[in-house]
C-alpha cells in the first residue's frame, strides 16, 4: 500500500492542475466536442476539482485514523456491528462508478475505536480506483492489524456502473464481497451471527 501511495505522491509532485486539465481539453475534442464553447470553458477546471473529491483517498492514510483507540470498555468482547455505511468508488479497468454499501464488524480484544472512523476507513479506500474484492479485503486488514482485533468481518454490496451503464448493461446486477479474518474466519458461528445482523 505504502508504494501506491508514494507513487502517486511522486507523480502528482511532477504533473500540476494546469497540465491536468490541458489534458482534459484535449479529452473533449477526442470525443468531438469544442472545449471553448461557453459551456465547456471552465468543464476542465470543474473536472480537476471533481477528481480531487473523488480520489482523495490517496493522499489519506487509513492507519492514521484508527490510531486513537479506548480501552474503558468494561471487558466487552463481542462483535461491535456498523451498517449500511454508503460506498463511491470508481472501477480500475472503466473510471465507471461503484455505487454501493460496506458492512463491518470487528471483535475487540482490549480497546475499541470511535464508530465514525470504520466509516472513514471506508471512505478512504472507496477514493481510490479499485476493484471491489481488493477493496473488501483491504478494509479488513487494516482494521484487524490497526485494532489488534481477535476478527474482523467485511461485506460490500454495489453496483458497478461498467457493467450497468456500458457493455453487458444489466442495469440490475449488483455485486456481493465478504472477507473475514480471525474469529470469523475460523468460527462459523461468528459469521452466521454477522450475515444474520446485516440481513435485517
Amino acid at each position: 500500500m505504502k508504494l501506491v501511495k508514494d507513487t502517486v505522491k511522486e507523480v502528482n509532485q511532477k504533473i500540476t492542475d494546469k497540465e491536468a486539465q490541458e489534458a482534459f481539453v484535449k479529452i473533449l475534442s477526442w470525443l468531438g466536442e469544442d472545449p471553448s464553447r461557453e459551456g465547456l470553458i471552465e468543464t476542465p477546471k470543474r473536472v480537476i476539482k471533481a477528481f480531487k473529491e473523488y480520489f482523495k483517498g490517496y493522499s489519506e492514510d487509513p492507519k492514521k485514523v484508527l490510531e486513537k483507540t479506548f480501552g474503558d470498555v468494561e471487558g466487552y468482547d463481542d462483535m461491535v456491528i456498523q451498517k449500511n455505511i454508503s460506498v463511491f468508488s470508481h472501477c480500475e479497468h472503466h473510471m465507471a462508478p461503484i455505487i454501493g454499501v460496506a458492512h463491518v464488524a470487528y471483535i475487540p480484544k482490549d480497546r475499541v475505536v470511535g464508530l465514525s472512523k470504520l466509516a472513514r476507513v471506508v471512505e478512504i479506500f472507496s477514493k481510490r480506483l479499485q476493484t471491489q474484492e481488493r477493496l473488501t479485503m483491504q478494509i479488513a486488514t487494516t482494521l484487524m492489524e490497526s485494532l489488534d482485533a481477535k476478527g474482523v468481518a467485511v461485506s460490500i454490496d454495489s453496483t458497478h456502473q461498467c457493467m450497468t451503464m456500458r457493455g453487458i448493461k444489466k442495469e440490475h446486477a449488483t455485486t456481493v464481497t465478504n472477507y473475514y479474518l480471525g474469529q470469523f474466519k475460523e468460527d462459523l458461528s461468528f459469521q452466521n451471527r454477522y450475515l444474520r445482523f446485516i440481513s435485517k
